[in-house]
C-alpha cells in the first residue's frame, strides 16, 4: 500500500521559517516526480512547488517567490519543502504527492498518490 506521510508542519510567526518532509513508501520512488501542493478552505489545492525524478524544480512563482526549496532524497525515499521568510498568505493545509511521469507538473491531475496533509499556520 502507498503511503505518503508529511510532517513539519506548526504554528509559526511571520518572517519565519518551516521545513516540510514527506516520506514515501513507493517502489521507484526515483522514477517518479513529487509535487508540494496546498490548499486553505473553501479554496482548490494550488501547486507550490515540484522536483522531477533527476532533481530539477519546478515552482509556482506567483506565490513562492524564490522563499521556498524543494529538494528529494531518492536513498531515503523523501522529499522535503523548504519555506522562508513565511507570511500569514502562506497558511494551509500542505499536502505531498507523486506523479508516475518522472517530470516535474503543477497539473493537479499528473499526480496519482497524495499524502493526508499537513497544517502550516502563519501568525502576523
Amino acid at each position: 500500500q502507498v503511503q505518503l506521510i508529511e510532517s513539519g508542519g506548526g504554528l509559526v510567526q511571520a518572517g519565519g521559517s518551516l521545513r516540510l518532509s514527506c516520506a514515501a513508501s513507493l517502489r521507484s520512488f526515483s522514477s517518479y516526480a513529487m509535487g508540494w501542493f496546498r490548499q486553505t478552505p473553501g479554496k482548490e489545492r494550488e501547486f507550490v512547488a515540484g522536483i522531477s525524478w533527476a532533481g530539477g524544480a519546478i515552482y509556482d512563482e506567483e506565490s513562492v517567490q524564490g522563499r521556498f526549496i524543494i529538494s528529494r532524497d531518492n536513498n531515503k525515499n523523501t522529499v522535503s519543502l523548504q519555506m522562508n521568510s513565511l507570511g500569514p498568505e502562506d497558511t494551509a493545509v500542505y499536502y505531498c504527492a507523486a506523479a508516475r511521469t518522472g517530470i516535474a507538473s503543477s497539473n493537479f491531475h499528473a499526480y496519482v498518490y497524495w499524502g493526508q496533509g499537513t497544517q502550516v499556520a502563519v501568525s502576523s
